[in-house]
């Protein structure tokens, strides 16, 4: 089952050869500059820069705090081919989906950044590179930062298991679910980074790869002390398991095998 996630709220706007779709209610005025951190530093609006897989800026502009991130492939792949993409059209690019998926999330009620614009660039005849443009989440920490501190409180774990249960009763299928995509901003929880994320039928199958995934995660980010003390490992992901099922259940979110 394919699930229909059209951003609904969208305009389109194309000059040579680069697309940009943006949300007019949130940044009525967006061009080929706002992708460009060169352009924020030259204002002295960027905040800082990360590098890795996907190149992310953080940005202090005057519409408010913005993460700017461009696409990068990983593995073998990043030195063959980098940031450069197979062009399948704009709609289809990394940027445009994962805009479309974080709109049509919110719309369901999901705690995902809010999307702001998103950006593909034609290089060549067969290729293309993407950006994506959202709101920052103030005050944020990740799960991976609060086990690497030792700062798991009571109940983060159930509270990760509970969030994660929302996602897959929509069918929120995340492609690279770890410990550095479930975050704390404040009191609320959210989840970041849907790069090749879907929306699917709910199944059992792909839900428990999900969570193979975070555990795993988990278990590399944890400091040696916990990772050496199987109890507390244990008892944390119980935790999140046992929240999980529970929020399945009381969603009526009956999966498919």
């Amino acid at each position: 089952m394919k699930v229909e996630t059209t951003p609904r709220q969208a305009h389109t706007r194309t000059e040579a050869n680069s697309s940009i779709v943006f949300d007019p209610a949130a940044v009525p005025q967006v061009d080929a500059r706002w992708f460009e951190p060169a352009w924020w530093q030259a204002q002295g609006l960027l905040r800082e820069r990360h590098g890795g897989r996907g190149s992310v800026g953080f940005i202090d502009s005057p519409a408010g705090a913005l993460v700017l991130r461009h696409f990068r492939r990983g593995g073998l792949l990043a030195r063959l081919r980098g940031d450069r993409y197979l062009w399948l059209g704009a709609a289809r690019s990394r940027g445009f989906r994962e805009f479309a998926l974080l709109q049509w999330m919110r719309a369901q009620g999901l705690p995902v950044p809010q999307p702001l614009a998103a950006r593909c660039v034609r290089a060549g005849w067969f290729s293309a590179r993407a950006d994506l443009l959202s709101a920052e989440l103030p005050a944020a920490q990740t799960l991976a930062e609060r086990l690497r501190a030792g700062a798991l409180r009571a109940g983060d774990c159930a509270a990760v298991g509970a969030l994660l249960a929302r996602f897959h009763r929509a069918g929120v299928d995340h492609a690279d679910l770890n410990a550095h995509n479930i975050l704390w901003s404040g009191a609320n929880l959210y989840l970041i980074d849907f790069d090749r994320g879907r929306a699917r039928r709910p199944a059992r199958r792909w839900q428990r790869s999900n969570l193979a995934r975070l555990q795993r995660s988990m278990r590399k980010v944890a400091p040696d002390s916990m990772v050496d003390d199987t109890r507390l490992m244990r008892e944390c992901w119980q935790s999140l398991l046992h929240a999980y099922a529970a929020a399945l259940r009381d969603g009526n979110g009956m999966q498919a095998s």
